[in-house]
């Protein structure tokens, strides 16, 4: 006797197609999928490692042990779960709209994969890294669309990229990478909003208020896993002109600001000057830019002033 998975096999190919049209609910959706596969694994691997069963028990109490922990695993999944399907949806929603724009959206999990990463030495005491994305996810309620998200920083976009001479596209296609759209963005303890759009770590040089959270790091080439503190902000004005002040008062940054201009040479220098630990940060910020979802995006939120972002 076999128990019919709680989890529906005959769903992936519809839900793969689905996230590959770049359609968030889908891209949701196939990684919640994933995340209750593994916990199932997980429960079935803890059981198999215990005693044993009950000396009475038989296939009819493997039947019901199988669903309930299919059960468990997809209600658990449909939670917070344990974050794998949120790592996921970031990594695929930093490809999202490559594939349209004629770019490979393939990219290696975790979203900092196993690169090595060349030495990069920073200026001055401080850390070389001074930025990395941050994974605390707000809840399903909190979740918007890009069009939601890009229409509530493109001007404050537009104002810090006149300052820096960078394309307005490129830093909101930064805050989407950071944030996934706005929908894993950094949230104090009382759940309100960090307005943390470009994962800048408060160190010592920061008088402002923080938040603590999770975040993924490269370290001698792999994804870790740590807390660290980051600036948290009254409001996205704020945000975005912490951003301008953090990249001009650090001179390692300079040389990707006398390329504001180029929209390339301006995200290959951050990533240079140790912005990231992700080896493909600036490659992933000009998929997103150059994407099907940002053109729609910007689109919607100004569609007669489309070609000055």
């Amino acid at each position: 006797m076999q128990s019919a998975a709680v989890t529906d096999f005959s769903q992936y190919a519809q839900l793969r197609a689905q996230a590959r049209s770049d359609d968030p609910a889908a891209l949701r959706e196939t990684a919640k999928q994933f995340e209750a596969l593994l916990m199932q694994q997980m429960l079935k691997s803890m059981r198999a490692a215990s005693l044993g069963d009950d000396v009475l028990g038989g296939e009819q109490t493997q039947f019901y042990q199988e669903m309930f922990d299919q059960q468990i695993a997809q209600h658990l999944a449909a939670g917070r779960g344990l974050g794998v399907a949120d790592l996921m949806i970031r990594q695929m929603q930093g490809g999202a709209g490559a594939t349209q724009s004629g770019t490979s959206a393939v990219a290696p999990l975790p979203t900092r994969g196993p690169v090595p990463l060349a030495a990069q030495a920073g200026a001055g005491p401080e850390p070389a890294i001074d930025a990395v994305r941050a994974s605390r996810v707000q809840d399903a309620s909190h979740e918007r669309s890009p069009e939601d998200f890009v229409r509530s920083i493109l001007p404050h976009a537009e104002k810090a990229a006149a300052r820096i001479g960078v394309p307005a596209r490129v830093l909101v296609a930064q805050a989407a990478l950071e944030t996934g759209w706005g929908r894993h963005a950094m949230q104090r303890d009382d759940g309100s909003p960090a307005f943390n759009f470009f994962g800048i770590k408060a160190d010592t040089r920061w008088q402002g208020e923080k938040v603590q959270t999770m975040t993924s790091e490269f370290e001698n080439g792999t994804m870790q896993r740590q807390s660290a503190e980051f600036r948290a902000y009254a409001s996205p004005a704020a945000a975005f002109d912490d951003y301008v002040r953090f990249l001009q008062s650090n001179p390692r940054y300079a040389e990707a600001l006398r390329h504001g201009g180029d929209a390339e040479r301006f995200t290959s220098g951050l990533q240079k000057a140790g912005y990231a630990t992700d080896p493909a940060y600036a490659q992933k910020i000009h998929r997103i830019a150059d994407g099907q979802t940002m053109k729609a995006a910007l689109h919607a939120a100004r569609p007669a002033r489309l070609i000055e972002v």
